[in-house]
């Protein structure tokens, strides 16, 4: 990652070339720039609650072309002491017939409170996270689609302070765990809804403690040992409001077996 401080000047470059692309290309080119929002009862990511007790708001904007697609994402709680903030930017690549995808993201996580640097890519300072990605997207016959997920640049991991009580994580790194996660889905539609079952895992295993460093250890996005970390049900519905126009409801029934957590959400789609 020697020239990753330029990463976000590529993504810009990427958006803009698909967009003269297709200003002279009118005739092959299948372009569709896109926006909107996700309302949520609660901000639940891969099993894990981030933004605390708030609901939260998830803006979006995605510009596709062919078979490329590039977009920013955000996620932001509407309440609490410390408001949770998230900005991402990623790539995608649907192939063969879309039936898969390749995706790479840039997740970061603002702090108005503090100080933060947005542009700041250093290996041992940045806060971005880099994740590559691919998904078997499934056919009509067999709704059953897999996704694989892996860090590979950034603040990937967490120190763990030196008392093993104290539960404080600090921002600085030892090292990149390579977090990994794998979902497993399976869709069906029972009258008037949508069903999604799913199941996520990691068998991520965290670099364990190196007395030299005075820190107990480390941990990775999905905690310090393989297992399953997602797992439930949502149950979705789509609303027409005029000829051109609906909203998507969405409740999700989700747990987190390795941490003991359940969560019951609800989200609508604008």
């Amino acid at each position: 990652m020697k020239h990753a401080k330029y990463t976000f000047l590529l993504f810009l470059f990427f958006a803009i070339s698909n967009v003269v692309f297709a200003a002279n290309d009118t005739t092959k080119a299948k372009t569709h720039l896109d926006f909107g929002a996700d309302l949520y009862s609660r901000y639940i990511w891969r099993g894990t609650r981030y933004g605390g007790d708030s609901p939260n708001i998830q803006p979006g904007i995605s510009f596709s072309y062919k078979n490329f697609e590039t977009g920013a994402w955000g996620a932001y709680s509407l309440g609490g002491v410390n408001p949770y903030q998230e900005m991402d930017l990623y790539i995608k690549y649907n192939f063969i017939h879309d039936m898969f995808s390749a995706i790479i993201t840039d997740y970061y996580f603002p702090d108005e409170n503090g100080t933060y640097h947005y542009f700041d890519y250093s290996k041992n300072s940045t806060g971005h996270v880099f994740e590559g990605g691919v998904s078997y997207n499934g056919i009509n016959k067999v709704p059953l689609t897999f996704s694989a997920f892996v860090n590979f640049y950034g603040a990937d991991a967490a120190k763990l302070g030196t008392n093993p009580s104290d539960t404080t994580i600090f921002n600085k790194k030892t090292g990149i765990q390579y977090s990994n996660y794998f979902e497993l889905g399976y869709s069906l539609s029972a009258k008037i809804v949508d069903l999604n079952f799913f199941v996520g895992f990691t068998l991520n295993n965290p670099k364990k403690a190196n007395n030299s460093t005075g820190f107990i250890g480390e941990t990775g996005y999905y905690g310090d040992k393989p297992g399953v970390v997602n797992l439930g049900l949502s149950v979705s519905k789509t609303i027409k409001i005029t000829k051109s126009y609906s909203i998507d409801l969405v409740s999700s029934l989700i747990t987190n077996p390795e941490t003991q957590r359940v969560f019951l959400i609800f989200g609508i789609s604008l």
